[in-house]
């Protein structure tokens, strides 16, 4: 009997020596939990922001009385309200192309302006009350497509294009609709876009949940990396995601989708990436492409949390998420900053920095007026005694909306003897409708009066602010040509109403009769001058 026993020792002494260890028998963590996705409000939390990219374009097209062209393509889901209000009071002249493939009878609370022109279709549902302005009704196409082209030949060009899903309200902000900066073809070719971008428009739309997430990780802990999961089903068509990660943590990023999706990480510093589908990198204005890295065919919520702990060996989840839309683009902001940022731990004594942001391309758009109408022609120079008005805009970050602050501005002369001189700048009042990401200042040129440089560079740093936290956004600079404005120096004026001050005077006598009567000249730098001759105090 006790050599029957033996073999047992040594296994029962191994399984002792494990236990004791620490080390797991399996490879799930010991106290993985997976939480339970419930619909998430606007879209967005403290974790994940959403947002679709509907099809639409934008150009810098412009008819030959100055009017622009606008397209609009309204989608209503079933059950979503078709009552709604078009402002467009404070619109440029335009012609509006209204189109819509509901079934639903729409209906417009209208107020335009006379310079407005409305265009719908022959047998459209859409009913306008309040103001009209000009409504017009054309046989127009139902593909978006084709509603391009016959714009394109009704009008010339097309301005705009806008997708805009169950809005509530349409108003113009007043500024012109046309592209800030033109990309050298006024053709309108329909591609997803960020809509927000167009600064001529503000609406409002009333976006059912297309998002479910879920934490089980506190929002104010201290883990020093954090894992995002992100899920699309099966039976969504989404096919590109665009991802931004914005946490200064260390960030492990599980991302599953159907057979096809294409995912593109934007600045992934500090990020671990593992996907079952193909992942582009964007970074440094380079592209790298990884290839899948795991299989995983169910969207189970349970099931793709658990692959994703085990793959990256975690125990909590910083964020699940579940995206449910009806495009076949998304953009998703990804990470909290409000978290301190985690100390990388480095063979050196140096703590390394944080990363930085993701840089918001920047554009700067100089104007002669401080109705910001007269954009300043980009060889025209400007006199030394003007001033002069900019407005610094720059893209959102997956349309989460960032607030531009201008920290400082200076100038740089060209040539071989550069030149650097702070120039002061003096904020300019712009509500938030009319200067969406954008931010307006003024500069006066006084300074650069007594330089010899006419071309110079004027450029700016700002910061971008989310949520009152604010981080480096980078520079924007632009070309400015200067010419010196003549000031002559100032002259003393006496009692009498002329000045002598500065001037030699030399007395000559006189060959008048009078002896109280002298002639009088200028200095000699001055003889071009006009003589003057004094008889008794008195100018004759």
């Amino acid at each position: 009997m006790e050599s029957s026993n033996m073999p047992l020792l040594p296994l029962l002494l191994l399984c002792l020596a494990i236990a004791t260890s620490g080390l797991p028998l399996v490879s799930h963590p010991a106290s993985q939990q997976t939480c339970e996705p419930v619909k998430v409000p606007d879209n967005q939390n403290a974790w994940i922001r959403v947002r679709e990219m509907p099809k639409g374009c934008w150009t810098s097209y412009t008819t030959k009385d100055s009017k622009e062209v606008h397209i609009l393509s309204l989608h209503f889901l079933p059950g979503a309200s078709t009552m709604f209000e078009l402002n467009m009071t404070t619109a440029k002249p335009m012609h509006l192309i209204i189109t819509t493939a509901s079934e639903q009878a729409i209906y417009f609370l209208t107020n335009a302006n006379e310079d407005v022109s409305l265009y719908v279709a022959n047998n459209s549902n859409i009913m306008f009350h309040g103001s009209k302005g000009n409504v017009h009704r054309k046989a127009l196409p139902t593909d978006n497509e084709a509603l391009v082209r016959w714009a394109t030949e009704e009008f010339g060009g097309v301005t705009s294009f806008t997708t805009i899903q169950n809005p509530t309200s349409i108003a113009s902000t007043g500024r012109e609709g046309t592209r800030l900066l033109p990309t050298g073809s006024n053709n309108c070719t329909l591609q997803n876009e960020w809509h927000s971008l167009k600064h001529y428009l503000t609406f409002k739309s009333n976006i059912p949940s297309s998002i479910k997430s879920c934490s089980n990780q506190p929002l104010n802990s201290h883990t020093e990396k954090e894992l995002y999961i992100v899920n699309i089903p099966e039976d969504v068509s989404i096919r590109y995601v665009s991802v931004h990660v914005i946490s200064e943590r260390q960030i492990s990023l599980f991302l599953r989708g159907p057979n096809g999706t294409t995912w593109s990480i934007h600045d992934p510093q500090h990020t671990s990436l593992c996907s079952n589908n193909v992942i582009m990198l964007a970074a440094t204005n380079t592209m790298h492409t990884i290839p899948p890295v795991v299989a995983i065919t169910t969207d189970s919520a349970d099931a793709v949390q658990k692959k994703a702990m085990d793959h990256f060996k975690a125990s909590t989840i910083t964020s699940y998420s579940e995206i449910r839309t009806e495009g076949t683009m998304v953009t998703l902001v990804l990470g909290n900053k409000d978290h301190t940022p985690v100390t990388e731990t480095a063979p050196t004594e140096t703590t390394p920095s944080p990363p930085s942001p993701p840089q918001m391309p920047l554009i700067m758009q100089l104007y002669t007026s401080p109705d910001y109408r007269s954009p300043l022609d980009l060889n025209a120079k400007v006199q030394s005694d003007k001033r002069i008005y900019a407005e610094i805009s720059g893209r959102m970050l997956g349309e989460i909306v960032l607030t531009i602050k201008v920290i400082n501005c200076s100038v740089h002369s060209k040539g071989s003897c550069p030149v650097v001189r702070d120039i002061p700048f003096r904020s300019e009042m712009c509500f938030s409708t009319m200067c969406p990401n954008s931010a307006r200042v003024s500069f006066s040129l006084e300074l650069l009066q007594d330089l010899a440089s006419t071309s110079w560079d004027l450029e700016c740093s700002v910061k971008l602010c989310f949520r009152e936290k604010c981080g480096d956004g980078g520079r924007v600079k632009k070309n400015l040509e200067v010419t010196q404005t003549y000031i002559p120096p100032p002259r003393e004026e006496e009692d009498t109403g002329w000045s002598i001050s500065g001037l030699m005077v030399m007395g000559l006598e006189a060959t008048q009769p009078d002896p109280r009567c002298s002639f009088l000249f200028l200095h000699p730098v001055l003889l071009a001058s006009p003589f003057w001759f004094l008889c008794n105090g008195k100018v004759m």
